[in-house]
């Protein structure tokens, strides 16, 4: 696993030394950042069910002013505290091990808002429409904001949510899928 483009293209992130995390690979993460607009010009992003922090990291190598971590495993804690300090970006970054549903509420009482979510839980373990709407319910995203949820290749997520329009979807592999959402009216096509 390495970043793939940015001011750290090419250095070596550690993966999660368990098997309950099912790391982003570096062609799905190569796509997905080609999908969203490859640099950025600052901003904030959320890594929601970080596992190494290797999308955050990823944005932040790409221009992404800072990035908020959150995961519930202590390995994967460790993990992206590790990454983060082998490229020297600490200051870069928060770091909470936490549930992701307290995580997004304790953004909320913070005000915060991100142009960036990535959403990559447990494949079939948490609702991706309970987390948009989490997300809309705690006002951490504005109509800027695109938020990535990466799922199973045969799971297909709803084309609107809660405020939020499905814009894309590419499937790669046998079994990722990412699934671009921005808030929006839903349309009748």
């Amino acid at each position: 696993m390495r970043v793939i483009a940015g001011t750290y293209k090419g250095r070596k992130l550690q993966s999660v030394p368990n098997n309950l995390t099912r790391p982003t690979t570096d062609k799905v993460k190569e796509a997905l950042f080609q999908m969203i607009g490859p640099y950025f010009s600052g901003g904030m992003c959320l890594d929601l069910f970080a596992g190494s922090g290797a999308l955050g990291i990823e944005a932040i190598s790409r221009g992404m002013e800072k990035a908020i971590f959150v995961d519930q495993q202590s390995k994967a804690i460790q993990t992206i505290y590790a990454n983060l300090d082998v490229l020297d970006i600490e200051d870069h970054a928060e770091v909470f091990r936490t549930e992701a549903f307290r995580a997004l509420k304790a953004a909320g009482k913070r005000n915060l808002t991100f142009d960036l979510v990535f959403l990559d839980p447990p494949y079939e373990k948490i609702s991706y429409e309970k987390l948009l709407e989490a997300l809309r319910t705690y006002e951490l995203v504005t109509d800027k904001t695109i938020v990535v949820c990466e799922h199973e290749r045969r799971q297909t997520l709803p084309d609107y949510y809660e405020g939020f329009q499905k814009y894309k979807t590419e499937r790669y592999s046998n079994s990722t899928a990412i699934t671009l959402y921005q808030m929006g009216e839903e349309t009748n096509e």
